[in-house]
């Protein structure tokens, strides 16, 4: 049986939460800022120290490789992201990337030589937080981020994508060359923090994944005009903002009426301009993010959301503009991928539950081209994309060593 060694894990956590940390346990560490690639840097160098072939892909992806008996097998993945959300907590995502290389640690620290190499990634923005769009270094990995996208996606100062990456040295250009094919990986396996309180109600350290729920993301900007709010009569008006607060309302209704018990709809933004209180809002953005593990339920109040918006702007004689940023499909996670991990969870004797995942993670892009596990780990109040997330440490230590007995099962194979 591999052992965690759990102070070296918390030191690694602690000393990255502290790059883009506030010292109060908020991190912004938003996806190939100074920050963000302050963290990677400082991965490599612990990958490398730990005796990982390391390499950086076009896109910013971090992968350290540990050799096995038979070298030219494919090897097996484990990994996550290092970015975060605006003041987010400090475990999302490096609790995985970090586990990930404990997992080698624990290899050597056993001596143990794997018949697979095994693989540590660290993938570059999973968060959709700077361009509105995430998990985009596994989409590169499979083939989904395509050449116009780069520069299609833009940051809040304009900023395409591509111009981003040439900034931090990556290279654009050579994008086709990040892509990976089925069978160039075993198995891919994931760990996270639950973001949600499943398993603190259940009492269970553990959650093994049957499913990803996935997102339809569209931007919505009502037009109108902005004038005096003093001098211009309510019955004359164009106010975008009122349009914009009658579709906040309309995407609860139609979740709550429309969806399955797993539909969830959010307004993450809202944007007004010209943003002053003396004069009428002449344009109001709006941007939504819809999601299901049920596909057709997904799919049908996306429809009746966008349908509502443009009944709302014809309503309040508006222009519209409703602008998909992304649509797309729930994913199934290997049943037998998912079997090892409960046989590892029974010899570690650390209890388990199997559970669906509301959030969208990298696994469901890897789930393209090799089998894929996510082993969620139990946290407080369910409390993520927040200062206040927290993972006890003797949970932590049940995640690496699920992860890590997992890990070795299917090098074996």
């Amino acid at each position: 049986m591999l052992t965690v060694n759990l102070d070296r894990l918390m030191a690694d956590l602690e000393a990255f939460s502290a790059i883009g940390g506030d010292g109060q346990g908020g991190v912004t560490r938003l996806a190939f800022t100074p920050a963000d690639q302050s963290a990677r840097r400082l991965f490599q160098d612990k990958l490398a120290a730990a005796g990982l072939r390391v390499r950086v892909d076009a896109i910013g992806n971090v992968f350290g490789r540990r050799g096995g008996r038979e070298t030219a097998l494919p090897p097996v993945l484990l990994g996550s992201h290092m970015d975060s959300a605006p003041n987010g907590g400090r475990f999302d995502g490096p609790l995985g990337v970090l586990s990930a290389l404990e997992v080698v640690r624990m290899l050597d620290d056993a001596r143990a030589e794997t018949r697979r190499p095994v693989e540590v990634a660290c993938f570059a923005a999973e968060e959709s937080s700077r361009f509105g769009s995430g998990t985009l270094g596994s989409k590169a990995v499979v083939g989904k981020l395509k050449p116009d996208m780069l520069d299609r996606l833009r940051d809040p100062e304009g900023r395409t994508l591509a111009e981003v990456l040439q900034e931090c040295g990556l290279l654009p250009d050579r994008l086709p060359e990040v892509r990976r094919r089925p069978g160039e990986y075993h198995a891919y396996l994931e760990l996270h923090l639950e973001q949600g309180a499943v398993l603190e109600h259940a009492g269970i350290p553990i959650g093994l994944v049957t499913g990803i729920a996935a997102p339809t993301r569209f931007h919505v900007t009502y037009t109108g005009r902005a004038d005096h709010s003093g001098a211009t009569p309510m019955g004359l008006r164009r106010d975008a903002l009122v349009a914009g607060a009658e579709l906040v309302l309309s995407v609860r209704r139609i979740v709550l009426a429309h969806g399955s018990p797993t539909s969830v709809g959010t307004v993450g933004v809202l944007r007004v301009q010209p943003g002053a209180m003396n004069v009428i809002p002449g344009q109001a953005s709006l941007g939504i993010d819809l999601r299901d593990i049920d596909a057709d339920a997904k799919s049908r109040i996306a429809k009746k959301v966008q349908a509502a918006a443009r009944r709302i702007a014809r309503k309040w004689k508006l222009d519209v503009s409703v602008e998909t940023l992304t649509d797309e499909s729930p994913v199934p996670l290997s049943e037998r991928v998912r079997q090892v991990s409960a046989a590892a969870c029974q010899a570690c004797g650390i209890p388990f539950q199997e559970l669906p995942s509301g959030a969208g993670h990298d696994a469901m892009y890897i789930a393209e081209i090799a089998e894929t596990g996510m082993i969620f780990v139990r946290c407080r109040e369910g409390i993520s994309h927040n200062p206040a997330e927290f993972v006890e440490p003797q949970d932590i230590a049940a995640g690496a060593a699920v992860l890590a007995e997992t890990a070795l099962r299917l090098a074996e194979e």
